[in-house]
């Protein structure tokens, strides 16, 4: 086995943990309903489990969340569950086999369908009395909804991105691309151009095909899209070999490095990454890792847009959401939950105290009451996502349920690619075979 890297090995254990969910919602586990609870704070002390994944950083802040919370409701209190990523999406379908849904929770957008599907979360368009939305963007909260009910708030936004190093570019004499105007076939030449300066010492640009964030983009400037409206696989075989055979003709003709070097970085994560390194002048990244890479490489990183093609319809670019707040639909305190939620997204208190570490915020109004408290990169970050406004379409398609899986899918097939054990046209072929299988599977 090659290697799995940390997120990959936290989405093999999603996959696992949403196939105990969908078991244990065949057992019985009802929709919540589509009536909307009736709204009324409790005058008697409430109790609210919380649950989020994270690191250190994020447990901290988020219990400094909760205890401003508290001292502005006394009488709500927040009971905090969380772990790392890894481990999150096991404690989570545990909880709720054992009937013990957390009141609020952290979601992430490949889970939402799956989650919503199998009747675990509210419909949160109940509790618009007091969940404030109207300062999200249609196309930003429409990633939290599904057939026009809405199970997520949008936390944070990030965009695909490639990232540019312009240490290196100025140390090779390499002028920084037009991000406005720049092509497919430009950022090849210029990865090639920084590979042949440097006589091999730093490779143009690190190797992408490992999620499916660089994917989504390359189908949308197709006109096309990762899945349709109706949770089947829409990408076509056609355009999903030439994914891969770009990325083929671009490792053999030296503008990313060598497959044995791609696999052994990728299994390492971000800090041991070609781009955190400064082993490569450009890297596919989302806009939230510019401060960890930076952090981690001491040199000036440069977020651009992702090339395009001439002939790219309108709308191509979009948003993710870093991810989501989302409730129990059978919550006891629907009221209370409603009160937190609305506070998370809308209050500057909490705002305050999160900044950027959940993503720049989703909620424009926020966003721009928090922008000026910001560090220099994340200010960079947000006139970047801001810049880029104009040329964001509607929300792709959610990902339906069993849609977890396509990242264990996206990395293997990518590998298979590189080591030449399959033609891009048979990687195409299989990929979607094995990602329907999986949608297929969770549908039953």
């Amino acid at each position: 086995m090659r290697g799995i890297s940390r997120r990959r090995a936290g989405t093999v254990a999603a996959i696992g943990a949403v196939t105990v969910l969908a078991l244990t919602a065949c057992a019985g586990n009802d929709a919540g309903g589509t009536e909307e609870p009736e709204l009324t704070l409790s005058d008697e002390p409430v109790t609210l489990s919380f649950t989020w994944w994270g690191n250190d950083t994020r447990h901290a802040i988020t219990e400094e969340l909760i205890a401003t919370f508290e001292e502005e409701y006394p009488n709500i209190t927040i009971e905090p569950q969380y772990t790392d990523w890894a481990g999150y999406w096991d404690k989570l379908s545990t909880s709720i086999a054992a009937g013990d849904t957390p009141d609020i929770i952290q979601m992430d957008e490949k889970q939402l369908s799956t989650y919503a599907a199998n009747g675990v979360l509210a419909d949160l368009g109940g509790y618009s009395s007091i969940l404030g939305t109207e300062d999200f963007p249609a196309a930003v909260l429409g990633t939290g909804a599904l057939d026009g009910t809405q199970y997520g708030v949008p936390v944070g936004i990030n965009s695909y991105t490639i990232i540019a190093n312009q240490t290196v570019l100025d140390q090779y004499g390499i002028d920084l691309p037009d991000d406005e105007s720049w092509t497919w076939d430009d950022f090849v030449e210029t990865a090639e151009e920084v590979t042949a300066a440097s006589g091999g010492a730093v490779v143009g640009s690190q190797s992408w095909g490992f999620e499916d964030g660089g994917l989504n983009n390359w189908l949308r400037q197709r006109g096309s899209a990762l899945y349709t409206t109706d949770g089947k696989v829409a990408a076509t075989e056609e355009d999903l070999a030439s994914w891969w055979q770009f990325l083929l003709d671009a490792t053999e003709a030296g503008a990313t490095p060598d497959p044995s070097a791609t696999i052994e970085r990728e299994s390492g994560g971000l800090a041991e990454s070609f781009t955190a390194t400064n082993a490569s002048a450009f890297g596919p990244w989302w806009s939230n890792q510019v401060q960890a890479l930076r952090d981690a490489s001491g040199q000036d990183l440069v977020a651009l847009r992702v090339p395009t093609l001439d002939d790219a319809p309108e709308g191509s670019a979009y948003y993710k959401p870093s991810m989501f707040w989302s409730a129990s639909a059978k919550t006891e305190h629907p009221a209370e939950v409603a009160t937190f939620l609305d506070w998370l997204a809308n209050s500057e208190d909490a705002a305050d105290l999160l900044l950027a570490e959940r993503g720049v915020p989703a909620n424009e109004k926020i966003r721009e009451y928090v922008t000026p408290k910001l560090d220099d990169v994340n200010q960079t970050v947000v006139e970047f996502l801001d810049g880029l406004a104009p040329l964001v379409g509607d929300a792709p398609p959610a990902t339906p349920p069993g849609g977890g899986a396509i990242e264990t899918i996206i990395d293997q097939h990518t590998q298979r690619v590189l080591f030449g054990e399959l033609t891009p046209e048979d990687a195409a072929k299989s990929f979607i075979d094995e990602l329907q299988t999986a949608l297929d599977d969770a549908a039953i």
